[in-house]
């Protein structure tokens, strides 16, 4: 764990459109002369074997955020959905959510929804996408994927209220430049599957072959501290525990990542006088 974060920089808003400008254009080309072999080819079929499956409520109740930009969202949802649902994950192929969904746009659907930006609500087209990256690192972490790149959240915003997952357990995304990729090192063919019901986004990774392993993923290292200009900051380090398919016999960890995010909310219960 680093000995401390430094406190948050604020530059200003032409500092940030010319950084945002830079880094789009630099994945663009990155995109085009890379030897990625990024996955394209979808199917309607759904393959044999679910290795992982998930499911999240698209409508939350955060304070301070309107719910009209909550439902905006679960339409953007629904276009990438679209746009990813049946995707076929070949030996050696790559999956890029951004190569995939492409710039979220009006005149493309997508609507306006909340963004956090250095910490802070902000609305954005497309904004809550961050929601289908979540969930699609969550899966492919429990399957025989390679994470090739993922990136975490820098704040902690919202306090832990109804969490089921380890701390730092998704992946944020921006476009272009802060992606989620993740590669088939296996001789087998992988398929994501997105869809809705209701106010749920669901997503499984299906297989053409049976699992060889299942995994847990855990958190070790959990550590809330003061920093030394005022605020707080949180920490953990992510593994993964691997177990045969058939006998569930333990094979071994794994370490994931370690996540070290500014919190943006008190940490601490009030003081509310003396208890009887």
């Amino acid at each position: 764990m680093p000995a401390t974060i430094p406190k948050p920089i604020r530059r200003s808003a032409l500092r940030l459109a010319l950084g945002k400008a830079w880094y789009i254009n630099k994945r663009r080309l990155n995109w085009y002369l890379s030897a990625t072999d990024f996955a394209t080819a979808r199917d309607e079929q759904s393959l044999q074997h679910v290795h992982a499956s998930h499911a999240t409520p698209m409508l939350r109740q955060f304070s301070g955020v309107d719910m009209q930009l909550q439902r905006n969202k679960m339409e953007s949802l629904r276009i990438a959905c679209g746009l990813i649902d049946g995707l076929i994950l070949a030996p050696g192929q790559t999956f890029s959510f951004w190569r995939l969904v492409g710039k979220p746009t009006a005149r493309r659907g997508f609507k306006m929804g909340f963004v956090l930006r250095n910490g802070a609500i902000a609305q954005d087209i497309g904004g809550g996408l961050c929601q289908m990256t979540n969930m699609l690192y969550w899966m492919a972490l429990h399957t025989e994927l390679d994470i090739t790149e993922r990136w975490r959240h820098g704040f902690d915003v919202f306090p832990d209220a109804g969490r089921t997952q380890p701390f730092a357990s998704g992946a944020t995304c921006a476009y272009n430049y802060i992606d989620l990729q993740f590669r088939n090192p296996t001789p087998d063919s992988y398929q994501i599957r997105l869809w809705q019901t209701g106010d749920w986004l669901h997503g499984a990774i299906r297989c053409n072959a049976p699992q060889r392993h299942r995994f847990e993923v855990f958190e070790r290292d959990h550590l809330i501290r003061p920093e030394w200009w005022g605020g707080y900051s949180r920490h953990n380090a992510l593994f993964r525990r691997r177990f045969d398919a058939e006998t569930d016999a333990d094979t071994g960890e794994d370490f994931i990542t370690e996540n070290h995010a500014i919190m943006m909310y008190e940490p601490l219960l009030p003081h509310s006088g003396d208890r009887p």
